[in-house]
């Protein structure tokens, strides 16, 4: 059985989602081949775990120097016209990946290209999304353009998605969906579309407790831990690490706090600073999330997904003008297991009240307790390598569609 995962390479979100699968499918049977097709940060990932990658024409958003999705100069780089130059460039590249691999069925994450040279090639397909709908972030001076594009998204995009034969949402059942704004599925859709729960390679009940991870990370189990796991592009994130490392530096000796700046480089040594250790990259990072008594970081799928799934209540700063964040962050906001904190407004005080305020209230721990015991049964993983295996062995014929 051949299965090529071709996921989006911005950030490592949807590579690290689809590395799990992959592993699960190895597990089941070791004979299974696998390929990723990705390009930049899911290129230097995916080889790090240890997977063949063909290394595809990149595709990037612009973003100003404090991280801030910059739908402006997006709309208006000149690259934009030729948009469909490089989905051309892209398709070719996956099509001579796909001639060559030979795989019975492609998963993308999140990508087009995948889609349509598989289909062209009459190749099974599955596609991967938290969100159907990109929503443009409402904007004054852009509010027509803005509401023009999501009206015209919603029926391209939505056609482009469902090329795949089946399209898997990763994202909880109601009223715990994450993604529910950016989740308006025609009804035209609905019928390949399912969601499956969230996708996590290590389950909390699969660790040891809190106190024995304490003990083996070396964090004093009488004072708070904070982790901030941050992911994300390398600019769109940079800014953010930047204030945190200034804020947590000025923190009380009481709270001990671990920082992972998302960067997939081996870092075992990290750089201490008092209660402060800062990591480039924490590989076991469910280790640290298990031991941990609240998660800061920005408000992405993947991110907020595993902390639900360990109970961990959450400080969100999305990243400016990222709508599928904000919406991620007011609906954790909502259900009463997380605080949104704007980026602007990211000081010492700004986040030291609102740490102490989640730590000394017991409602955000307890409620993250009953959502994990709501949402802790759904296994997105098992679902997700049953489908794929049942389409790469042809239990579902329709390629045409």
């Amino acid at each position: 059985m051949k299965i090529q995962f071709a996921p989006a390479g911005i950030g490592l979100g949807h590579a690290g989602r689809c590395v799990p699968i992959a592993r699960k499918l190895l597990e089941r049977n070791a004979e299974t081949e696998l390929l990723f097709s990705t390009y930049k940060d899911g290129v230097c990932y995916t080889r790090q775990e240890g997977f063949s990658v063909a290394e595809v024409p990149p595709v990037a958003f612009k973003v100003l120097p404090d991280g801030t999705v910059d739908f402006k100069r997006t709309v208006a780089n000149p690259d934009l016209f030729f948009a469909s130059f490089k989905l051309l460039r892209q398709v070719r590249a996956e099509i001579r990946v796909m001639q060559h691999f030979k795989p019975d069925v492609v998963v993308s994450d999140t990508r087009v290209s995948p889609l349509a040279a598989a289909r062209l090639l009459r190749i099974p397909r599955i596609c991967i999304l938290n969100q159907f709908q990109i929503i443009i972030p409402r904007r004054t001076h852009f509010l027509r353009l803005a509401k023009f594009a999501d009206l015209i998204g919603l029926a391209m995009i939505g056609k482009l998605w469902t090329t795949g034969m089946r399209v898997l949402i990763p994202d909880f059942p109601e009223p715990y969906t994450l993604a529910t704004g950016n989740l308006r599925i025609p009804k035209l859709y609905q019928k390949k579309v399912k969601l499956i729960g969230p996708i996590v390679e290590t389950r909390s009940e699969d660790l040891p407790s809190q106190k024995v991870l304490c003990k083996k990370l070396h964090l004093d189990q009488s004072k708070p831990v904070i982790f901030a796991p941050i992911s994300g592009p390398p600019k769109e994130k940079a800014y953010l690490i930047g204030l945190l490392r200034r804020v947590f530096s000025e923190f009380p000796e009481e709270y001990q706090i671990v920082l992972s700046l998302g960067y997939p480089t081996p870092s075992p040594d990290p750089l201490k600073r008092g209660n402060f250790m800062i990591y480039k990259w924490v590989p076991n990072r469910f280790e640290y999330l298990k031991a941990c008594d609240l998660v800061v970081a920005k408000a992405g799928h993947g991110t907020v997904v595993q902390a639900l799934c360990y109970g961990k209540p959450m400080i969100l700063i999305p990243t400016p003008n990222h709508t599928e964040q904000y919406n991620n962050a007011r609906k954790m906001r909502a259900l009463g297991a997380a605080e949104l904190l704007d980026q602007q407004y990211l000081t010492r005080e700004n986040l030291l009240k609102t740490t102490e305020k989640m730590l000394n209230t017991q409602k955000y721990a307890e409620r993250s307790r009953e959502i994990l015991e709501e949402v802790g049964k759904l296994d997105g993983l098992k679902t997700a390598a049953d489908i794929i295996t049942q389409v790469a062995q042809g239990e579902w014929s329709d390629v045409s569609t």
